[in-house]
């Protein structure tokens, strides 16, 4: 649909999923079937208005880091992504393990951190691995900061975004994660001093959380798996199988926009069907400002 604002389409749309904890046979805590959740999520994706020129998984891919839970992940992601014409950006999580996730998702065999860089049509998206092998807790290495610093060296032409697991933010909805954050924190801003990074997605926390690292926009979407109940009723901890959402991510020129998108359906109490569009559409711009914006308009009193 032509843009019936005073804003241009997007110069990109990105869509941001995290945390499929994906296993190779079995129920996630004996009830929560990863796969089917995250089919539902896609399946909501593929529904949306305007594809994503770009599917980010910010890490957790596989619970259990097994070979068959990525090749399901595989099964499940590629098609979707190939339908709708999207590049697929994977992103290691505490839950993955380097060489698993290296042979299962690009082929190789290798235990070096899995930092990747992706351009979309001009988008720089860089996937670093902030995972510690057998911990829980992130860390980027002197080596790695490094890299990220000579790959931001020459900016990109719609800028870059990084795309990690640990997000580089306070939890105050979930103290216990204070104690598995991404560790020297002030090491990567000043890496990121003065670069193109606009924005920076995580994952990790099973919640949607905002805030701002160096300057830099911070984006965490929820999980697909379960979420963190972060309002527990006389409980230390609390994972629920509700509230699972992903973020999409709509970039113009000077700004980008973060919309959380339910990952299940939820009930219409009211709506309007297909048939109306192309009428509406034959409308001047004048009708359709009137017909949505005017109270008394049969749109918006329709009895």
């Amino acid at each position: 649909m032509e843009p019936l604002g005073q804003y241009p389409d997007p110069t990109h749309v990105v869509a941001h999923l995290s945390d499929p904890h994906l296993l190779a046979d079995s129920l996630q805590y004996g009830a929560i079937d990863t796969a089917a959740h995250l089919e539902r999520a896609l399946t909501r994706l593929g529904r949306l208005p305007t594809p994503p020129q770009a599917l980010i998984f910010t890490g957790d891919l596989a619970d259990k880091a097994e070979p068959a839970a990525y090749a399901k992940l595989r099964e499940i992601v590629e098609p979707v992504a190939a339908q709708i014409g999207a590049e697929v950006v994977w992103v290691m999580g505490n839950h993955d393990d380097r060489r698993a996730y290296a042979q299962g998702l690009f082929g190789v065999d290798t235990e070096a951190p899995q930092d990747r860089v992706h351009d979309v049509a001009g988008l720089r998206i860089v996937a670093l691995d902030t995972s510690v092998p057998h911990w829980h807790h992130g860390e980027l290495s002197d080596d790695q900061l490094d890299w990220l610093r000579d790959v931001l060296a020459e900016p990109a032409p719609h800028g870059t975004l990084l795309a990690l697991h640990h997000p580089p933010i306070p939890v105050p909805m979930l103290r216990l994660a204070e104690l598995i954050e991404l560790h020297d924190q002030p090491r990567l801003a000043e890496v990121l001093a003065g670069t193109d990074v606009r924005g920076i997605l995580g994952g990790h926390f099973h919640f949607t959380s905002w805030s701002t690292f160096a300057g830099v926009p911070v984006s965490v979407a929820s999980a697909t798996c379960y979420t963190s109940e972060l309002a527990p009723d006389q409980r230390l901890l609390s994972a629920v199988d509700a509230h699972q959402s992903f973020t999409m991510l709509h970039l113009y020129d000077d700004r980008v926009v973060h919309s959380v998108v339910p990952a299940t359906d939820g009930p219409e109490v009211s709506g309007y069907g297909l048939e109306m569009l192309e009428p509406f559409l034959a409308l001047t711009p004048q009708q359709r400002f009137e017909m949505v914006s005017h109270r008394n308009s049969p749109l918006n009193r329709p009895d």
